[in-house]
């Protein structure tokens, strides 16, 4: 049974300009949910989307490729540098990321570290956002909302530690766990929480991309996101990522001629 709208609780409106373009995200949320093309559920079937195929297929290719960023894991940057506004639910250094691309907005660099995983999720249809995204031994990320569901989440497993029962997604009402080279797609507008409650590390491929709608959803959900890319949100979020970028790639050249 489809179950209804959550609003995102990552950033609250603070002024009257916020609550009215608030207001307008939750007139299009309801319209993605009702026009919905596979429903407006909290987890979906995998099959619904044949292109995940090929990234399971080659997982073990992404897999070689983050290893490779794993080598300078202590560099990466933990997600809330990137993105302040997920404060409210992470402020240590137990969640890192490596982006490949924001809201269309793509890393050539860390494109060009890691060629085949660029390659792949170029390939998928609608992508706005993709990153590694870590997680440390005993990291836990507490129950939250996403800010839009205009957009699908796809985690790739690719490192999953054991006892894997403890290392777990719970969405909505589903407590799901991730099986390396396999894919998981989720609505996290959701209310949605983490726990990796092991010794070892976990890693997968996240990946954001446009939820399928029809008319009249699909066009004024197209709008709402390319619209974002140029908020101070997003705008924020690119200048840090740049910021990381340049002393990452500044400081070892070594480290990209050995790759």
């Amino acid at each position: 049974m489809a179950a209804r709208v959550h609003k995102g609780t990552l950033k609250q409106p603070q002024n009257f300009t916020e609550r009215v373009i608030q207001n307008v995200i939750h007139f299009v949320e309801e319209l993605n949910a009702r026009f919905s093309v596979y429903g407006n559920l909290p987890v979906y079937d995998k099959s619904l989307f044949p292109w995940t195929k090929e990234l399971e297929d080659n997982w073990h290719l992404i897999r070689a490729e983050l290893d490779k960023v794993l080598e300078r894991k202590d560099e990466l940057p933990a997600f809330h540098e990137i993105t302040p506004e997920v404060r409210t639910i992470t402020q240590d250094k137990n969640w890192k990321t490596f982006l490949f691309c924001g809201y269309g907005r793509w890393s050539e660099r860390n494109a060009q570290l890691c060629p085949k995983t660029a390659y792949f999720l170029r390939r998928i249809p609608g992508i706005k956002t993709a990153f590694f995204s870590i997680l440390e031994p005993g990291k836990y990320i507490p129950p939250h909302r996403g800010p839009y569901n205009g957009v699908l989440r796809l985690h790739l497993g690719l490192i999953v530690p054991e006892p894997r029962e403890n290392c777990w997604i719970r969405v909505h009402d589903q407590k799901l766990h991730w099986e390396e080279g396999k894919v998981l797609i989720f609505d996290d507008c959701f209310e949605h929480e983490v726990h990796n409650n092991t010794q070892g590390l976990r890693a997968v491929l996240f990946v954001d991309f446009v939820r399928p709608t029809y008319f009249p959803a699909n066009i004024l959900n197209w709008l709402l996101l390319n619209i974002a890319y140029f908020t101070p949100y997003i705008t924020e979020a690119e200048e840090r990522e740049r910021a990381w970028e340049q002393l990452f790639y500044g400081e070892s050249k070594r480290f990209s001629q050995r790759s």
